[in-house]
Order: C-alpha cells, then sequence, then structure tokens
C-alpha cells in the first residue's frame, strides 16, 4: 500500500501525535481542524517536541527541517481530493464524527482511504450512513498516547471494510516500526475494553480523592505488577475527561454491563475540571 499525504482532522493531543509521527515517516500532513488558530496551536508545540528531540540527540536539525516541511495547515474545504488517507482524531461523539465523514466524502476521491481514531466506538456505526464503496474504504486506525513513541496501533475491520484493506494497512504500519493487532469491530476493541478494569478497580478501591491512596495504588501497581506508569497517573496523562467519556461509551455498548460502569470519582474530577497534565491538575499536580 502507498501512503504518501495524508490529512489529520482534530489538532487535540492525539491529532498531534498522530500528525508528528508521519511527519516522522516523510509523509506529507494535512492538519486540520475547526479552527485554524487550534491547528497552529497544535503545530507550535509540535516543533517544540522535535527542538527538545534534537537536542537529546534523537534527530539532527536536518531531519527537523525536512520534518517541520511535511506538515501543513488547512481547513476542511482545502483539503487535497486525492489525498491517500483521511484520519479522523476528533471528539468521542457519533454523530459528529458522522458529520465530518458526510462532508470529507463529498470532498475526497474514491480511492482515499477514510479511517477513524476512535478509540470505543464500533467502526461500522461510524460509517454506516456512507455509499456502500465509501465503506468498503473505511477502517479503524487507533492509535495511542503519546503517538510518536507507542508502538501498539489497533486495526479495527468494519462490517463493511475490505478485508485487504485491514491486511495492507497493518503491513504498511509494521514496515513503519509499528506494532499492528488487527481487531474485530466491537466497543472499546481490545486494549480499551481490557483496560476498563485496570482503572475501574483502582477507582473503586480509592473510592474517593485521597493523594496518599491514590499514590500507593500507583506504586503497588508499578513495582509488584511491572507497569512503567500507575492507572492514575495514565489517566492524568490520557485526560480524565478522555478517559471517562470512553468508559461512558464502553458501558452504554455493553448494555451498562456494571464491570465497565464508570466510577463517581471520575465525574467529579471532570466537573472540577481537574483533567490531568493538560489542565495542570488531576490525581496528582502539575502546576
Amino acid at each position: 500500500m502507498k501512503i504518501s499525504k495524508i490529512a489529520i482532522i482534530g489538532s487535540g493531543t492525539m491529532g498531534q501525535g498522530i500528525a508528528q509521527w508521519f511527519a516522522q515517516q516523510n509523509i506529507q500532513v494535512e492538519l486540520i481542524d475547526i479552527k485554524k488558530e487550534y491547528s497552529e496551536k497544535a503545530l507550535i508545540n509540535i516543533f517544540s517536541s522535535w527542538e527538545r528531540l534534537s537536542k537529546k540527540g534523537k534527530f539532527s536539525q536536518l531531519q527537523i527541517d525536512q520534518f517541520k516541511e511535511n506538515i501543513i495547515i488547512k481547513d476542511l474545504e482545502e483539503i487535497d481530493p486525492q489525498i491517500d488517507l483521511v484520519i479522523e482524531a476528533i471528539i468521542e461523539d457519533l454523530n459528529i464524527k458522522r458529520q465530518v465523514f458526510k462532508k470529507l466524502n463529498s470532498i475526497c476521491d474514491e480511492h482515499t482511504v477514510f479511517a477513524s481514531n476512535t478509540s470505543s466506538i464500533p467502526i461500522s456505526d461510524i460509517s454506516n450512513e456512507l455509499p456502500n464503496k465509501r465503506q468498503e474504504n473505511f477502517i479503524g486506525i487507533h492509535f495511542f498516547n503519546p503517538a510518536p513513541i507507542m508502538k501498539l496501533v489497533e486495526i479495527i475491520i468494519g462490517k463493511n471494510s475490505s478485508p485487504d484493506l485491514g491486511q495492507n494497512i497493518a503491513k504498511w504500519f509494521d514496515q513503519h516500526k509499528k506494532v499492528p493487532a488487527i481487531c474485530k469491530d466491537r466497543p472499546g476493541f481490545i486494549v480499551n475494553r481490557v483496560a476498563r478494569n485496570f482503572y475501574g478497580e483502582p477507582l473503586r478501591i480509592v473510592e474517593n480523592f485521597d493523594p496518599h491512596k491514590i499514590e500507593n495504588v500507583d506504586q503497588v501497581l508499578k513495582t509488584v505488577g511491572g507497569f512503567r506508569m500507575g492507572p492514575f497517573e495514565l489517566m492524568d496523562l490520557i485526560g480524565i475527561d478522555v478517559n471517562y467519556m470512553v468508559t461512558e461509551s464502553v458501558y452504554s455498548a455493553f448494555d451498562k454491563n456494571p464491570r465497565f460502569a464508570p466510577h463517581p470519582l471520575q465525574k467529579e474530577m471532570v466537573d472540577k475540571k481537574r483533567n490531568g497534565k493538560k489542565s495542570g491538575k488531576g490525581f496528582y499536580d502539575y502546576e
């Protein structure tokens, strides 16, 4: 499969990371958001990341300069109709995702592969209002945060996705040093389905916002379980609001099975705007 130019829809944490990684593969990237100022801010963050990596000796300045040339900012209406791949990385809202892909369907050529970076919504639910031919060329490509570093990429085959498409995408990622895992089109796929208990049980253990208990659980799981990050540290990194939204999505998709139920502490943290590192405060303080 040949990928020379892609578009990333959404310039939040995940969109930034995905755009950065593709640019590092010398792929031309069009970064798109509802407002150009969001994309411009994301671009500043990406450039800053590269400069830090350059100082650490990860990339030469020549490489960094090339990476920067690989990313441009555009409005949705300006997207190249001949683009090879579009990856949507916006809010976990089914209706909003459907609206974005309907717009893309009116712009992009038939050969363009559409993909969603959704972490929990079935791919078939997102694509089922598109023409049949487009559904065949629609797939899930789920990166993990931080996308430039995390090796795993879930490849989700929708009910109407071409099986060859999934295999070709997986092979392409394998060639670019990612670790692709082909998944069935079920809520939460593999990682986020399994991870509900990784977050849920620690939340039930601490019961309420108790910094001492929170730190203790993280330390036990890192020391005894061998995890690089504890569940509360990881929720802070991902964003507690994002984690809560995914939990709600998986819980609803499985007919509110109690084992996937959100914990009241998650909602409490979101209501208090303690969303993790990005807000300066979460289960830990970062200010």
